[in-house]
């Protein structure tokens, strides 16, 4: 779906038209697509009467959208959502807005689309219900036309989000309208809503047949006769390939066009060089273009093999993926395309190339990325069936609403080449049961009648064949199995002939920069839920790769497994960021996840260099802990390194020796009497050099670093900015338990949108002018809030320690 924004002003829509030349060189308006978030008015509770034109909302908030109420609220242990959603509120909640349209809309399809709502979302124009949505991950759409006034009348929409009932979820949900909305217009005769399916078969390195199937929908009351054209473009959007189609269509009615056209010599998408093409496929009535739609086009072929595993493009490829939720830290739930391109880079950096969408449809914004930045993409439809996990969950709707919630999903993401399987469920209960045969059989039948490319998939945790019955129905292409790391060796004798993928593993828990010694051994929690867990006072979990849940294991004990295991087609890790809610198996005031690779804050811990150091190129050569201690202390100093044969250590100059892994190991350990000084590794390959790395014993605080990821911003009210802060001595050694309150100030073109330091136990709010270090670091994050002022963010703490500012650009 094209994403073009138009400008927007209070109250009324000042759309920017898309003017698009038809071949015959007629022009005419075609499909506008109008950035409809800014402006709402918005109140906590709940206000029926809101729908009416005279209702009064003087007293209501003005906001742009997307919006997350519960990330606003503050973390109580009574809040009804409980700790798995991270003790923030939910309730309900109402937006409201007042627009007008031009006159010459009276005669077109308009439509309002919503990328998101959660959750139980009913949407009202001028007094008139258009529908319910259950459903908060599902995108939807309704259309306004016969309820629409135009001219200088006005319109008022109004949406009610009804969160309430809890708990509802076994993670963070937030609350409220928290992805995109657009308005779209069209003519009568145009593409339906997610109208195209494209496939491509034949792919050789001399040609790609494209398979293009469009709806075309007839809004008016005659037949009418159409001309069809889809147009292959490369990047730089030269035409490529076409197909063109004559057609005549019913009243009032939708009609499938099958085309296909050939690209010679095509340019394959993989995940080190995702090339993208994109289909233009525009409707004509006689010589005018009446509709044009884009349709995103990856040319690449897979395979699952039950013996090598998975190739993609005929070359084998280990899926080394990462669970992720869809919250944003500490924007919440709130969707935004530079957020998410963050996530992503961090996690490409580290050498991920794939992302499992736990445990629900995450962002058209999240999928584009995926296509652009080439990450394989398991693409997951929802956590729970008719079977509850929690009191108010997705099974209260599921024998109304999962076959539709489905359709949406595959419709939706269907034509992304990032996406290379559907998996119907993640740890169903139903698989329990002989129930689990049914349903299974039925989600895997409409997900193939609409997409027959991809393999499904279900996320099991049973790998006992007859205590299995979502296996026993055979209805799986793709066996996901959560865990079970030690049972890996035994599944092509259990599973014959089964293709096999990790769908989820490890679950270790670290907090970032905290360190627990000596590191002897693997510690697990207790082997039943709610038992004590013999953790520290403080609610922290130790950096080193050594405590891990009872059902899972280390990062590095799992990955070892899994890179001997040739059939493993590879492997989820949950999860690649630390996520809101799930803080087992600390109580409150813990709040939010201690298995990420990353932080909450978007700050690595150490393990995701363990990770860069297997599944890069990159040379690596990390050190841990930091080296403040006490004279004496005896520590335990870990190396994570590739591309050398050994690493020495020195302290303060003397060599304590070279050390290399052996057999399976991951990383390479001293213990090291505490000296204060210089720790310096060294890692050479035959005898030359290849990457060296220090890190020093910190003095006293004289002054706070700001590093930005960005030295200029986007004047659109959505770009962000997000500046590490730090402590720092003299000579800008960080000091790693530093945790000074720092204050924030920010001028010119931006507003403040989120502060975290990624302590899973801290209260402090998200959304404030301050944040205090956690062990020596915390995160600001700045929003474009429209201002053509150039930025500057200034830091201070108390004590004599100098502010730290940072300056940005606005473009």
């Amino acid at each position: 779906m094209n994403l073009h924004k138009s400008v927007l002003q209070k109250g009324t829509i000042a759309i920017a038209l898309l003017f698009l030349v038809a071949c015959a060189s007629t022009k005419k308006e075609s499909r506008i697509i109008a950035d409809f978030n800014p402006d709402w008015n918005f109140k906590l509770g709940d206000y029926p009467t809101a729908i009416q034109a005279n209702f009064d909302a003087n007293d209501w908030r003005t906001l742009d959208l997307p919006h997350d109420w519960s990330i606003e609220g503050a973390f109580n242990k009574d809040n009804p959502t409980k700790q798995a959603q991270a003790f923030l509120p939910a309730g309900k909640g109402w937006y409201r807005k007042t627009f007008t349209l031009p006159e010459d809309w009276k005669n077109k399809n308009v439509s309002i689309e919503f990328d998101g709502v959660f959750k139980n979302s009913e949407v009202f124009i001028n007094g008139h219900s258009l529908g319910m949505r259950p459903n908060g991950y599902i995108s939807f759409a309704y259309e306004l036309s016969q309820y629409l006034n135009f001219g200088t009348q006005k319109n008022i929409i109004a949406v009610k989000v009804d969160n309430d009932a809890q708990p509802n979820s076994r993670w963070y949900t937030g609350s409220g309208i928290y992805r995109n909305v657009r308005l779209v217009a069209s003519e009568k005769l145009h593409v339906a809503k997610w109208g195209t399916y494209v496939t491509t078969r034949g792919i050789t390195k001399d040609k790609a047949i494209v398979d293009i199937d469009v709806d075309v929908k007839n809004g008016l009351g005659t037949n009418k006769l159409f001309k069809l054209v889809s147009t292959i473009l490369d990047k730089n959007n030269v035409e490529v390939a076409k197909a063109i189609s004559d057609g005549n269509i019913p009243a009032n009615s939708i009609l499938q066009v099958k085309q296909n056209t050939k690209i010679e010599n095509p340019i394959l998408w993989d995940t080190e060089n995702p090339y993208l093409y994109k289909i233009v496929t525009k409707v004509y009535d006689g010589s005018t273009v009446v509709d044009t739609y884009e349709t995103p086009l990856g040319v690449r072929y897979f395979n699952f093999d039950a013996e090598k595993g998975f190739s993609l493009n005929g070359k084998p490829t280990k899926i080394l993926g990462v669970c992720l939720h869809h919250d944003n830290g500490a924007l919440g739930a709130v969707e935004n395309i530079h957020a998410v391109k963050r996530k992503l880079k961090i996690l490409k950096e580290m050498g991920t190339n794939a992302i499992r969408m736990s445990h629900n449809p995450h962002s058209l914004e999240m999928m584009k990325l995926c296509d652009e930045m080439g990450f394989i993409v398991q693409d997951e439809f929802t956590d729970v069936w008719k079977k509850k996990k929690v009191t108010n969950d997705y099974h209260k709707d599921w024998d109304a609403w999962h076959k539709q919630d489905l359709e949406d999903f595959i419709k939706r993401d269907r034509n992304h080449p990032s996406v290379m399987m559907w998996s119907i469920g993640n740890e169903i209960r139903e698989q329990f049961d002989s129930t689990g045969i049914a349903i299974t059989r039925e989600l895997a039948q409409i997900v193939k009648s609409l997409d027959t490319t991809r393999p499904v998939t279900s996320a099991l945790t049973e790998n006992v064949i007859e205590k299995n019955f979502i296996y026993q129905s055979g209805a799986l292409d793709l066996l996901g199995f959560n865990y079970k790391h030690e049972d890996y060796k035994d599944f092509p004798t259990k599973f014959k002939g089964q293709k096999i993928l990790a769908s989820e593993s490890v679950s270790a828990l670290e907090t970032r920069g905290h360190y627990d010694m000596p590191t002897d051994s693997i510690r697990m929690w207790p082997t039943k839920h709610n038992a004590p867990f013999d953790g520290n006072a403080d609610l922290t979990v130790t950096a080193y790769d050594n405590i891990a849940s009872y059902w899972g294991t280390t990062h590095e004990e799992n990955w070892k497994t899994i890179k001997k295991q040739d059939f493993m087609a590879g492997t989820f890790i949950w999860t690649g960021f630390d996520y809101l809610g799930e803080p087992d198996p600390y109580p409150y005031p813990a709040r939010s996840s201690y298995f990420g690779i990353v932080d909450l804050a978007g700050l690595p811990k150490d393990v995701y260099y363990m990770y860069q150091s297997e599944w890069s190129d990159k040379d690596v050569l990390h050190l841990l802990p930091h080296w403040n201690w006490k004279q004496g202390q005896m520590i335990d100093v870990w190396s994570y390194y590739n591309n050398a044969d050994e690493v020495e250590l020195l302290l303060n100059g003397k060599s304590l020796g070279s050390k290399a892994k052996k057999g399976e190991e991951l990383h390479i350990a001293w213990k090291v009497p505490f000296e204060a000084g210089t720790l310096k590794a060294i890692s050479r390959k035959e005898g030359k050099i290849v990457k060296e790395t220090e890190i020093h014993t910190a003095g006293e605080a004289v002054k706070i670093d700001l590093k930005s990821d960005k030295t200029s911003i986007k004047n659109d009210g959505y770009d962000l900015v997000y500046v590490t802060v730090s402590l720092q001595d003299k000579d800008g050694n960080l000091l790693p338990k530093a945790d000074n309150l720092i204050n924030f100030k920010v001028s010119g073109g931006a507003k403040i949108v989120g502060v975290d330091n990624g302590y899973q136990a801290s209260l402090e709010p998200f959304k404030a002018d301050y944040r205090k270090l956690y062990n020596g670091k915390c995160v600001v994050i700045l929003q474009s809030n429209k201002k053509a002022e150039n930025i500057t963010l200034e830091a201070t703490t108390a004590g004599n320690i100098s502010l730290g500012t940072v300056s940005i650009k606005v473009e």
